[in-house]
C-alpha cells in the first residue's frame, strides 16, 4: 500500500464537487426470456477534471459537439460488467458515460478515476 492518502485531498470540501449524480442500470433475463432492467440513482462527490474538454467537429454532414471529462472520487463508478451498464453520470446539467476506470484502492481509503464520455453527442 501507498504511503500517500490521496482521499485526504478527494473528500475535502474546498476541492470536490457534491454536485454529481450516477445512474445505474441492471439488467436480467427473467424465466420468460424477458429482459427486466433495474435503475439506480445515487448521489455523490468527486474531483472533476477536464479530459478532452469540449470538442467541436465540423462534418460534411454538420457540426457535433463531443468532449470528455475525468472525476476522481470514492464512489466506486463502473464502465460495465456481466449484466451492469456503463454508469451516466450527470454534472452540470449534462450527461456523461462512464467509459474507462482506474483503480487506486491501494492510495490510502482508495478511490477511482473514471473517463467519462458527453452523452448524447450534440451539435
Amino acid at each position: 500500500m501507498a504511503l500517500l492518502d490521496v482521499t485526504d485531498v478527494l473528500l475535502d470540501p474546498d476541492f470536490m464537487d457534491m454536485g454529481l449524480a450516477c445512474v445505474r442500470t441492471t439488467e436480467t433475463v427473467g424465466d420468460n426470456g424477458r429482459p427486466t432492467t433495474t435503475t439506480v440513482r445515487s448521489v455523490f462527490a468527486g474531483v472533476i477534471t477536464s479530459d478532452s474538454g469540449d470538442i467541436l467537429e465540423r462534418l460534411a454532414g454538420g457540426e457535433r459537439k463531443k468532449g470528455s471529462i475525468t472525476i476522481h472520487t470514492i464512489f466506486q463508478l463502473t464502465s460495465g460488467f456481466d449484466n451492469v451498464t456503463a454508469d451516466t453520470v450527470t454534472w452540470r446539467g449534462n450527461e456523461y458515460v462512464v467509459s474507462n476506470v482506474n483503480d487506486y484502492a491501494h492510495f490510502g481509503r482508495g478511490f477511482v478515476s473514471a473517463t467519462c464520455d458527453l452523452k448524447p453527442l450534440a451539435g
